[in-house]
């Protein structure tokens, strides 16, 4: 049987009642022990009596002094409710306030970091554009002949510096992403025509690593709706790094496949290292690798799939990623089809 709740009273929302009333000389302190004494052999047989009961019961304080010192001991607790509850909004409006600025600040540094990266790239144009240009020179023979030994040096200098221009490309579009002012041209995009060109440029380096490349496209793929040009840096961006995550002997597969009347669904997928689940996240960080020591095996400017996650949900799509360490991994994103 449940037993019934004792009904509230101002007495119970009281501490310490005796000391306030001895404070206050309403009752004695050896008044008060009389009371506490009485109040426990009420409640020996467990039935709920309060202190302030037990004063009137022994006639040692009236009620209405009861009820007054009660009253005033409430009318005290509620200042204070009001005080602490005024100071802690003052402390939630200070804190607010210090949230805001340092969220100003970091988007002041975010912006500065997004000027500096974009001034830097672009000062490094003009420079490289003159060592690739006389590398050109040099290698056709325009400037004179060349030994066997020089043209080979030649070739490794015009690879790092078609690699060197590849990054600073990258930090630009990083930096016009930042700065929300990268432009999409959408027009009718031949996906099919796209992946399978994406595999072919990805061969040499496939072939390179021992690692298999190959496109798959359904005959009945439409069209679809997107940047030529941004999506197809999206796709040599996937394939590249999962040919460079991948181990001799396995494979990198890009593919695109209907799914239902209005997408297409594109994907790259390797057999390589995987991620862990639980860093997922971190592979979108810009300048972030999941190895960060200096040693790493894996190179790479850390922003290749911050951009291609900016990119795809610039389309109004979403990137998706499955991985299991040791496995491999699947980067897919659905893209809006062409109908008739």
């Amino acid at each position: 049987m449940t037993r019934p709740l004792p009904k509230l009273t101002p007495e119970m929302l009281i501490p310490r009642l005796g000391d306030h009333l001895v404070q206050k000389g309403l009752v004695s302190e050896e008044d008060l022990q009389k009371a506490l004494a009485y109040q426990q052999e009420q409640m020996a047989d467990g039935k709920t009596y309060l202190l302030g009961q037990a004063l009137v019961d022994l006639k040692l304080l009236e009620r209405d002094l009861l009820d007054q010192a009660v009253t005033e001991q409430i009318i005290q607790l509620r200042s204070a409710l009001t005080a602490a509850n005024r100071n802690l909004e003052q402390r939630v409006i200070e804190r607010t306030a210090e949230l805001n600025d340092a969220l100003e600040r970091l988007s002041e540094l975010s912006q500065m970091k997004a000027n500096f990266v974009a001034n830097i790239s672009h000062e490094l144009r003009t420079p490289l554009t003159h060592i690739k240009g006389y590398i050109e020179l040099l290698i056709t023979e325009s400037l004179g002949e060349i030994s066997k030994e020089q043209r080979h040096a030649l070739q490794v200098s015009q690879r790092a510096a078609s690699k060197l221009e590849s990054m600073i490309e990258d930090l630009i579009m990083f930096s016009l992403a930042t700065r929300g002012e990268m432009s999409m041209k959408l027009e009718t995009v031949d996906i099919r025509r796209l992946v399978n060109l994406t595999a072919k440029f990805a061969l040499p380096k496939g072939d390179e690593r021992g690692v298999q490349v190959s496109a798959v496209a359904d005959d009945d793929t439409p069209n679809v709706q997107a940047d030529p040009e941004k999506i197809g840096w999206v796709l040599n961006q996937l394939m590249d790094n999962g040919i460079k995550f991948t181990p001799s002997g396995g494979r990198v597969v890009v593919s695109v496949k209907k799914e239902g009347n209005n997408l297409v669904m594109v994907s790259v997928s390797d057999t390589g290292i995987g991620i862990p689940s639980n860093r997922l996240k971190e592979i979108f960080e810009p300048f972030h690798q999941l190895d960060g020591s200096s040693t790493r095996h894996y190179g790479g400017t850390g922003l290749g799939l911050s951009l291609v996650r900016q990119i795809v949900e610039a389309h109004g799509s979403l990137l998706d990623v499955q991985s299991v360490t040791g496995k491999g991994s699947v980067f897919k994103f659905p893209l809006l089809a062409v109908t008739e």
